[in-house]
């Protein structure tokens, strides 16, 4: 039995190294070495600046990885498509609801009735964030984008805002079921981006067992957001060339059935 325990607890230390005092573990592929960070990509205030730890990480890599860098390009809202009005799109168990939420976030509804759902859940989302003190400006991966930058780093994208957007609006029904489950699980998100800081300011995920987070996606959203997007990135970084990286994705992909680092491991 002991030696059952002795063997788990080493597993348990190689999937969340217990030095790190964010959440991030190491990967080799080969002769490509990961750093690979659970990222947020809204903070809050006291989550700038990085720590040491992963300042120093960045300073001896070949390149920084991200999913798309944020600090360039245009606004997603830039160029909107007009549709019906939300009222005739949402069912009336649902429209009441997001009536609720806006007159909570001081949106005008009248402003948000024609755009795609997607883009109404987004702003949704953004808003909610910011409500509880997160900024885009504190996010892990921009202060990340903004170091690596700073100190001539290369910087690879693993999708890019083009291909992001392009997955949004590729979403059936201009993307309904996002907008839904938004509202659906709206006290839920709010209690996992609470979570989720606070893996930075206090503590990562234990690394006894599995950590089980909330579903705030549907099966199909989540095959399509999640589950697809990891299977993708795992055959980008495995085509990598050899070298060590920095890799920053939303931390949601390091968790639950078919996430990242399981996929890498394969």
């Amino acid at each position: 039995m002991g030696k059952v325990i002795h063997t788990l607890r080493r597993l348990a230390r190689r999937l969340w190294p217990t030095e790190y005092r964010y959440p991030a573990l190491d990967i080799s592929l080969g002769q490509r070495h990961l750093h690979l960070v659970g990222s947020i990509h809204m903070g809050t205030r006291n989550m700038s600046p990085l720590p040491e730890k992963l300042l120093h990480q960045l300073q001896s890599v070949d390149a920084l990885i991200v999913e798309a860098d944020i600090t360039t390009g245009g606004s997603p809202f830039s160029d909107s498509e007009l549709c019906p009005p939300l009222d005739q799109r949402l069912s009336t168990d649902w429209f009441p609801q997001l009536e609720q939420r806006c007159a909570e976030l001081n949106i005008d509804l009248q402003r948000i009735d024609t755009l795609p759902a997607w883009q109404v859940a987004l702003m949704l989302q953004a808003q909610q964030a910011q409500r509880l003190g997160l900024r885009a400006d504190c996010g892990i991966d921009y202060q990340l984008l903004q170091a690596a930058k700073e100190r001539q780093i290369k910087i690879i994208e693993l999708e890019g805002p083009e291909t992001q957007l392009a997955l949004l609006k590729s979403l059936p029904d201009e993307g309904m079921t996002l907008l839904e489950d938004t509202l659906q699980h709206w006290h839920v998100n709010a209690r996992l981006l609470q979570t989720m800081v606070s893996w930075w300011l206090e503590a990562p995920p234990g690394s006894r067992g599995k950590t089980v987070l909330p579903d705030t996606f549907s099966s199909s959203l989540n095959d399509l957001l999640m589950h697809q997007r990891n299977q993708r990135w795992c055959q980008s970084l495995q085509a990598l060339p050899p070298g060590r990286y920095v890799l920053a994705v939303g931390a949601l992909h390091l968790y639950g059935e078919g996430n990242l680092p399981d996929l890498l491991r394969r």
